[in-house]
């Protein structure tokens, strides 16, 4: 399908990045993932909750590989649910663009039973994610597949077709003697070929200790299909709260 005037001009270092570009069947405010095949994932870091323990809805800053912001996600979840139910909680993530302007959001809808490999083949025991970009329209989910042992999920389109599937690495541990990123390799869908990668990144011993603020690189095909780019950024959420909360909530609670 052809495209119409795309703009690919990178601004200079420390700019909001501009992307209004007009690209046929992609959603609205997401042009700019056609020109990218990475993006770095920040939690910002919450001092109350990183003195306090008090746990505050989760907040990212989306950026290209030049550290330049892109969009904003904000999670939305009432306090009696991020408490009661920490990391296992359901959620919605906000993605907004530079003018604060909603373009996607991500949900996760809360299942009492969800998170053991061995029986996600049951949709109660399956942790899964939907992306809707615009909100209103699903482009994608991602959701945990049943596994012996390694986490596995399959990334779908809109009609469940599974298109890519994340494998996790067989060990998940970050610490001072173990500083490597943690890789969840993205594959095709024979599970032949790696196009891609979804890194929890180390954040450094001081910023470790006392805080639950976490980075992501998301890697993936330049010409990916940018509903897939898009459903991709959306399971790094979904890594982050299945892999990461729970230590963090562990953490606080020491």
């Amino acid at each position: 399908m052809a495209e119409m005037q795309v703009f690919t001009e990178q601004p200079g270092k420390g700019e909001i990045v501009n992307y209004q570009s007009v690209h046929i069947n992609c959603p609205p405010g997401l042009q700019y993932l056609t020109q990218i095949d990475q993006l770095l994932v920040h939690q910002k870091l919450e001092l109350l909750e990183a003195f306090t323990g008090w746990e505050t809805n989760n907040k990212y800053e989306v950026k290209n590989s030049m550290g330049q912001p892109v969009f904003l996600a904000v999670e939305e979840t009432n306090l009696c649910m991020r408490w009661c139910c920490g990391p296992m909680r359901g959620f919605v993530i906000k993605l907004m663009d530079n003018t604060q302007q909603e373009v996607m959001r991500i949900t996760r809808e809360f299942k009492c039973c969800a998170g053991c490999c061995w029986c996600a083949n049951s949709d109660c025991c399956a942790f899964e994610i939907r992306v809707e970009a615009p909100v209103g329209t699903t482009i994608g989910y991602v959701r945990q597949m049943q596994a012996c042992w390694i986490q596995n999920f399959d990334v779908m389109n809109a009609n469940r077709e599974t298109v890519m599937r994340i494998k996790a690495p067989c060990c998940i541990c970050q610490t001072v003697c173990c500083r490597a990123d943690l890789d969840f390799k993205v594959y095709t869908k024979d599970m032949e070929t790696q196009i891609g990668k979804v890194s929890k990144q180390w954040p450094g011993l001081c910023k470790e200790m006392v805080s639950d603020a976490d980075n992501f690189g998301v890697n993936f095909p330049m010409d990916l299909d940018v509903n897939m780019k898009a459903v991709l950024l959306g399971a790094t959420f979904l890594i982050d709260f299945m892999f990461f909360e729970q230590k963090d909530d562990n953490k606080h609670n020491n």
